[in-house]
């Protein structure tokens, strides 16, 4: 279908020069710590024989997700704040679109995954190695990439079937749906209701398992000592916590009608942005298990270096 309209004009966080060299620091700080911080996570549950259970096989993955999920918005966001440049092609922005979903979905499904592989074992321990075998952990994953595959490009055909003629300034700070459909030269609300029941029932069906899975492991421990209870009512509500603050967003921003809010700009960090960065402290570097491993990568790494 013909276009008239070769690139979009992103208009950022901000426009003002200052809060722009503010949002520049934030936001690289946030970036550099994600992506080292899922790095060393992922280098550590490789090198390390001891963190061989399912749980750290989702991890890995988790971080991987992570890293390039941060990838698709913070490195331009960083640079154009930077360089005061706010501009990109047509095509750049349906390659942004599609792995932003792609990775935020595979994201979702890991959570998920993460949540039964906990579920099963703390309610079914002695069937747990049974249940949860290398080979169902690898189903389970490619399962995960093909359906955040199929997501992102239900994602990016609505959008190549709109028409844009004329107005190409997208008041925000990356590609989404939303605001590139309120660009187009068309009626798009059968297309605003297609998103709302693809994202939309995604983030809201998941939150809500993902809810369950919590509740049920915290029942389950109804019978078990003081201890054991406080230790996993610490661990769980991190994760209900990271999970409230990447889901409520996207709720926010995918199950509801074509409108336009203020908080529309800033609401998406929260799961663009931040969650990415929080997901390693949360999952990971709470876990002794993990801190050890990386306390004797590191000392192997200093030993080596004296060598």
């Amino acid at each position: 279908m013909r276009n008239d309209v070769t690139e979009f004009i992103l208009l950022g966080l901000t426009q003002g020069p200052e809060k722009q060299k503010i949002v520049f620091a934030i936001f690289f700080v946030f970036y550099a710590a994600t992506v080292v911080g899922n790095l060393l996570i992922v280098v550590t549950i490789k090198t390390s024989p001891t963190l061989g259970l399912p749980m750290y096989f989702f991890l890995t993955y988790l971080s991987i997700a992570d890293s390039c999920f941060s990838n698709t918005t913070a490195p331009r966001l960083i640079v154009d704040n930077l360089l005061h440049k706010n501009t990109i092609s047509f095509d750049e922005c349906l390659i942004q679109l599609f792995a932003m979903h792609f990775f935020g979905c595979m994201e979702v499904f890991l959570l998920i995954l993460m949540a039964y592989d906990r579920f099963v074992a703390i309610c079914k321990p002695l069937h747990y190695s049974v249940i949860m075998n290398r080979r169902v952990c690898g189903m389970l994953v490619l399962l995960a990439w093909i359906g955040s595959f199929l997501h992102s490009i239900a994602q990016v055909i609505p959008i190549l079937n709109v028409v844009f003629c004329g107005p190409n300034v997208i008041d925000h700070y990356f590609c989404d749906l939303q605001p590139l459909l309120r660009l187009g030269c068309m009626d798009t609300y059968i297309l605003n209701l297609f998103v709302v029941s693809n994202s939309g029932a995604i983030c809201s069906v998941s939150f809500v398992l993902l809810m369950i899975s919590y509740t049920l492991i915290l029942h389950s421990l109804r019978n078990h000592s003081a201890e054991v209870k406080l230790k996993a009512l610490s661990t769980c509500s991190s994760h209900i916590l990271v999970v409230i603050i990447f889901f409520g967003p996207c709720i926010f921003m995918y199950t509801r009608p074509p409108t336009t809010f203020p908080l529309d700009k800033l609401v998406p960090v929260f799961y663009t942005i931040i969650t990415p960065f929080l997901n390693p402290f949360i999952y990971t570097l709470r876990n002794a298990e993990v801190k050890n491993s990386m306390k004797k990568l590191w000392s192997t790494q200093v030993t080596s270096g004296e060598k």
